[in-house]
């Protein structure tokens, strides 16, 4: 059976969008553009590889007496090292070619651990057969066969290992909410709540279930409460509820599912269908489980997961050091803060965070003790306009006060909010409740990361009232992120808070 033109029309769109014109197949993610999350993977496997090739001549090698245990390895390779280290990058190669081959250095929630852990064993051990042909082609007789044996083993052991502490950290984080991505299924009918109930029993693999979209009138009219919008504000309400994927349970008419995706690619949001609904198209689409459940994506946003480790990995270590350094610091403010004036020493509000995920952000209190009952008095004296508040001689704020947000130091607290995940070294201010619900659905952008500490907005406009400013410049913080990018904001946040530009 062929595939619907329209569909074709679709996934040829979407080919020429990521610049992948050929046929599509199982080993489909080896001839793409290697993105920041490979390279991090492939990183790993091949640091892997040679603390497993050192651990293998260690244990095969007894160490004379007269060389001490620090210089084991030189004396160990000192007959023939660059043939050594030209097996082992060999080896290397082999190893991640095949990965990436068999899909390993995409995201887990495609496949199951234990897929995961036989094809990493046969990744290890085609490469090493690989290896051992080699050597045996180059009469490789120098190297020892019992260190290359070792060498794979190794390889193969701390390679499913790795891969197990890692999906365990990661399903316990989807249990726990964090990173999930949120769905909204197209169709209501028996496909669809199969696909329904199958995500929420999956609570591990991240997918969080937002609502129907209707496809027909006796869907929208059937009394459903999960039934929360038709076809024609799908998109809208998907930007609304942070709607990372969007699942066809059922056929749709050729220009709205065309007209649908475009609107997704532009909005960063995945498109997936049931394949069963559309035969043939399983022919020139790779099939991608949820679990149990065959899906084919019509689109896809490569996430730089390796990037957001990278990013990660500098929030917490910034943090921890943060926190230590300014210990004494801290110390020193809240005793301030007490003697200045009644009331708590640090401040704690409901603040909205990716994705709408409300959480407690910390400060040191800058204001009296009923400042947010004062604030309703003060609304005649604000001085941004739309959403903002912000008053520059604010009669709230303490004597304390104003030399702390001077010199932005009644934000150090938030270092505790960036070492639980709930925020960032780098990104847009997080904004309160009656803020949000004052955006329109373009300001959700904003909301597609983590809040900062410090962010674009701080360092280009931190005095700039207007709020189209202030959500254009976190908008295109947002389009355009880099790891770079957060190293120049932290560059620049330390001449603005050096300068005393705070308010």
């Amino acid at each position: 059976m062929a595939t619907p033109d329209y569909l074709q029309q679709v996934i040829v769109s979407e080919r020429k969008y990521t610049g992948n014109g050929r046929r599509a197949s199982r080993a489909d993610g080896v001839f793409r553009r290697p993105s920041i999350t490979s390279t991090v993977w492939a990183s790993l496997d091949l640091l892997t590889v040679v603390i497993a090739a050192v651990a293998a001549l260690r244990f095969r090698v007894e160490t004379p007496a007269n060389v001490p245990t620090l210089h084991v390895l030189p004396h160990l390779i000192k007959s023939s090292p660059n043939l050594l280290f030209f097996y082992i990058g060999w080896y290397g190669i082999c190893l991640i070619f095949f990965t990436r081959s068999y899909g390993l250095y995409g995201t887990i929630q495609h496949h199951s651990g234990l897929h995961e852990q036989r094809m990493t064993i046969q990744a290890s051990l085609t490469s090493g057969l690989l290896l051992c042909g080699t050597l045996y082609l180059s009469s490789g007789e120098a190297i020892s066969r019992i260190v290359v044996g070792l060498m794979v083993v190794f390889t193969t052991v701390l390679l499913c290992l790795r891969r197990a502490l890692w999906r365990r950290m990661v399903y316990r984080r989807f249990r726990a909410g964090i990173e999930t991505r949120n769905v909204l299924i197209v169709g209501a009918g028996r496909v669809g709540h199969a696909l329904r109930n199958h995500i929420d029993t999956l609570q591990h693999l991240g997918f969080r279930f937002k609502g129907f979209v209707a496809l027909t009138e006796r869907e929208a009219e059937s009394g459903n409460a999960d039934v929360i919008g038709d076809a024609r504000n799908c998109l809208s309400l998907a930007r609304s509820l942070f709607v990372d994927e969007i699942f066809f349970s059922v056929p749709a008419e050729e220009k709205m599912v065309i007209r649908m995706v475009e609107e997704a690619r532009i909005a960063g949001i995945d498109v997936r269908v049931v394949p069963d609904m559309y035969d043939g198209l399983a022919w020139n689409a790779r099939v991608e489980y949820v679990g149990q459940f065959p899906t084919i994506p019509l689109h896809r946003r490569d996430f730089p997961i390796g990037g957001f480790l990278l990013k990660r990995v500098l929030d917490t270590t910034v943090s921890v050091i943060g926190l230590a350094l300014t210990a004494p610091v801290m110390l020193a403010i809240a005793a301030a803060i007490r003697l200045d004036s009644p009331g708590p020493i640090f401040y704690k509000a409901q603040r909205i965070g990716r994705k709408g995920r409300a959480f407690s952000c910390y400060k040191f209190r800058t204001m009296v003790q009923n400042a947010d009952k004062l604030k309703a008095d003060l609304e005649h004296m604000n001085e941004r306009d739309s959403v903002l508040f912000k008053i520059k001689k604010d009669p709230r704020i303490t004597k304390v006060g104003k030399v702390l947000r001077k010199y932005s130091l009644d934000e150090l607290p938030q270092f505790y909010n960036v070492l639980k995940g709930d925020m960032s070294l780098v990104g847009p201010r997080p904004p309160m409740a009656a803020e949000v619900e004052q955006y329109d659905l373009a300001h959700l952008r904003r909301l597609d990361v983590l809040p900062g500490i410090t962010g674009l907005w701080q360092v280009e406009a931190r005095q700039d009232p207007s709020f189209d400013s202030y959500i254009s410049l976190d908008t295109a913080y947002v389009e355009n992120w880099s790891l770079i990018m957060d190293l120049r904001i932290l560059a620049r946040t330390v001449g603005v808070v050096l300068s005393g530009t705070g308010s």
